[in-house]
C-alpha cells in the first residue's frame, strides 16, 4: 500500500483517519496478461491502481479491431472513469498487456469516502484537473492536429513505455497500420 499512499500523498495529503477508511475498501490483486480489468459493456465498479505491470484501455471498432486510447504503467490510476461517473456500462476494455498486480477500490464505497472526507475528496479533484484535464487535453487536440509521425515522436519520448508496448498496440494507439508504422519508423532511423 505504500507506493499508493504516496501516489496519492503527491496530488494531496490525506489524514490518518483518511487513510485507514481508504485502506479498508482495498483490495490487492493480481491479474495475467491478456485478463480483463474492465469489460466493456459491463458495469464499471472499480478504481486500478497499477502497482506493478502494464494495462491498456481500449474500444473495439465496427471491423473489429482494437482502438487503443491510453496505457497505464505503474504508479497509475486506471478506471473506465466516465462510466463510474454516468454510472453506466463501460464503453471501453481495460487488458493487462503485461502480469500486473494491481490495488482495487469499488467505486460506490469511494464515493462514500469522498463525500465523508474533505481531504479525499481533494486528491480526487487534483487528479482529475491534473489527469483529464491538463495532461489529456494536448493528447485530444494532438489526435485532431498532429501527423502519426509526430505522435509517434511523442510516444518515443516516453521511452520506458514504448519499449514495453507490441508494435499493433502503438499503431492501435497512433490509428494507423503496423504497416505504416513500419514506414514512419524507416523514416526516423
Amino acid at each position: 500500500m505504500k507506493e499508493f499512499l504516496e501516489e496519492i500523498n503527491s496530488y494531496y495529503p490525506l489524514s490518518a483517519e483518511t487513510v485507514e477508511a481508504l485502506i479498508n475498501i482495498c483490495t490487492e490483486e493480481k491479474f495475467s496478461k491478456n485478463d480483463l480489468l474492465q469489460e466493456a459493456g459491463t458495469a464499471a465498479r472499480y478504481y486500478y491502481f497499477i502497482k506493478s505491470g502494464l494495462v491498456g484501455y481500449y474500444t473495439v471498432d465496427e471491423q473489429g479491431d482494437s482502438v487503443y486510447k491510453i496505457f497505464f504503467e505503474e504508479k497509475s490510476f486506471a478506471a473506465s472513469t466516465a462510466a463510474v461517473i454516468k454510472d453506466k456500462p463501460s464503453d471501453f476494455n481495460i487488458v493487462a498487456l503485461e502480469d500486473c498486480s494491481v490495488i482495487k477500490y469499488p467505486a460506490k464505497a469511494f464515493r462514500e469516502l469522498i463525500n465523508r472526507y474533505h481531504d479525499l475528496a481533494l486528491f480526487q479533484i487534483h487528479y482529475l484537473e491534473k489527469n483529464w484535464v491538463v495532461k489529456k487535453e494536448p493528447l485530444e487536440i494532438s489526435l485532431k492536429h498532429e501527423t502519426a509521425k509526430r505522435r509517434y515522436l511523442q510516444l518515443l519520448q516516453n521511452k520506458h513505455l514504448h519499449d514495453r508496448l507490441k508494435q499493433h498496440h502503438i499503431a492501435s494507439y497512433l490509428g494507423i497500420t503496423p504497416t505504416q508504422l513500419s514506414r514512419i519508423k524507416k523514416e526516423i532511423n
